[in-house]
């Protein structure tokens, strides 16, 4: 997953004209970056596709899908694995993809430009994926506003909604895949994804850039709403013989 793909000749500067100092450091590191010219080279949206790869090359969690949830997912490089793996076509919509931000479009994938926090986004994308995922998968992270401990916050929330989300829609045995930050996942959120699923962890690809503050959190293994709802009613019982 690391080696350098044949292309551009890395080590590029950018000449100094009417960019900031910083945004040409940006640019630099992102001309110059590995994954940035594979995605090219191999004909995804973006760098994030590797991050996916990555992660499934090791835990298997695109393995059997049949259909998957996407949220976040402009610019479409996850979608785009995603049609890929489950087979979608327009003629049978296996992927449904959200983001308030505009996805050009992607064969075999249905995308709603609309916000996931919005009420009615839930239903939207159980009626455009076509049947129950085995996968939701999550990239979003909350705009920045600067303030390094309310990103931190905002994106956690949407990291929560996304996993509650995904407890009320997954087949039994799918999988919930979400950008998470360092620095900590709620222990709340974490006991509900321990109590549903069988392996909850951690995960920092190589394809993540190393000062990159993200993470990935992944609960594989969902252990379907009836077992989770048996264990909560013997923990009730339990209680109240304890009483």
């Amino acid at each position: 997953m690391t080696k350098t793909p044949i292309g551009r000749k890395l080590g590029q500067k950018v000449k100094k004209g009417k960019l900031k100092a910083s945004s040409r450091r940006w640019l630099e590191r992102h001309i110059n970056d590995p994954y940035v010219q594979r995605a090219k080279l191999e004909g995804y949206r973006a760098r994030a596709a590797f991050k996916l790869l990555e992660i499934d090359e090791k835990h298997q969690i695109l393995k059997g899908a049949r259909r998957i949830i996407d949220l976040g997912a402009a610019p479409g490089s996850w979608s785009q694995i995603a049609a890929k793996v489950t087979g979608s076509t327009e003629e049978d919509v296996r992927v449904a993809a959200i983001d308030f931000l505009e996805v050009a479009p992607i064969p075999g994938v249905k995308i709603l430009q609309l916000d996931f926090l919005d009420d009615d986004a839930p239903r939207q994308l159980m009626e455009a994926v076509g049947g129950t995922p085995n996968l939701v998968m999550s990239d979003m992270a909350a705009p920045t506003t600067g303030h390094q401990k309310t990103d931190h916050l905002r994106t956690m929330h949407l990291c929560e909604v996304a996993a509650y989300f995904a407890v009320e829609v997954l087949a039994e045995g799918g999988h919930f895949l979400a950008k998470t930050f360092q620095g900590g996942t709620e222990k709340d959120l974490l006991n509900m994804l321990k109590q549903n699923f069988r392996q909850v962890m951690h995960i920092k690809p190589a394809s993540s850039r190393s000062e990159s503050v993200e993470m990935f959190l992944l609960a594989k293994g969902f252990k379907g709403r009836k077992a989770v709802q048996d264990a909560d009613d013997a923990a009730i019982e339990g209680e109240t013989a304890e009483e």
